[in-house]
């Protein structure tokens, strides 16, 4: 089976976001810096030559597909909900100022972006690592030897990074996927692994 190569992107900027509240699966709009951080990521991608983009169903990554895929002339992303971000149960839509206040020790962990943090109503490790690279795997499975575009969320893409840099499901990474970010990805039988941009 031939390979499909993937381009992960994080979705633009929304206003909690820029005011440093947990969104989770909570559903929040691009702002207007993140409309133009998803037209620069279109610019970016002009030549990467995409069969298809699929997106996570959540506002801000479905708007962001949304915007990359008209300006590349494809047609609307097709959302798949293993694209979704973590969910952080009951501190979802809590400022990390408040939760300074609230609960520290959780929010240190939070700001380590510790893989292993434990949320109250949320989602834990191994079921979000599952269901993110099954996620993958599904969208491999519709797309072989395409070139997909992948929008989706910081945690998961620190997902992805881990899985195909080896490291354990708990490694703290030291990297925070910004606004519009990519990585590059190929999927080859149920295995991801990391390529150079392929825009030729």
């Amino acid at each position: 089976m031939k390979p499909t190569h993937l381009c992960i992107a994080r979705h633009g900027e929304t206003d909690w976001n820029k005011s440093g509240i947990l969104q989770g699966w909570l559903d929040v709009p691009l702002n207007e810096l993140g409309r133009k951080q998803a037209s620069v990521l279109a610019a970016k991608l002009t030549h990467a030559k995409f069969d298809t983009v699929w997106s996570s169903p959540l506002a801000r990554a479905r708007e962001t597909a949304e915007i990359v895929a008209a300006a590349l002339q494809l047609q609307p992303p097709t959302c798949h909900v293993g694209l979704k971000e973590k969910h952080f149960g009951a501190i979802q839509g809590i400022p990390k100022s408040e939760l300074a206040e609230l609960d520290p020790a959780l929010l240190e962990q939070i700001l380590r972006r510790n893989p292993a943090a434990e949320f109250v109503g949320g989602e834990g490790l191994d079921e979000f690592v599952d269901r993110v690279l099954d996620a993958f795997d599904d969208i491999g499975v519709h797309h072989p030897g395409q070139r997909v575009l992948v929008v989706t969320h910081g945690w998961v893409m620190d997902v992805v990074t881990r899985h195909i840099n080896g490291h354990s499901r708990n490694t703290v990474l030291h990297l925070k996927p910004q606004n519009g970010a990519c990585l590059w990805v190929e999927l080859v039988q149920q295995q991801l692994r990391a390529i150079s941009t392929p825009i030729a």
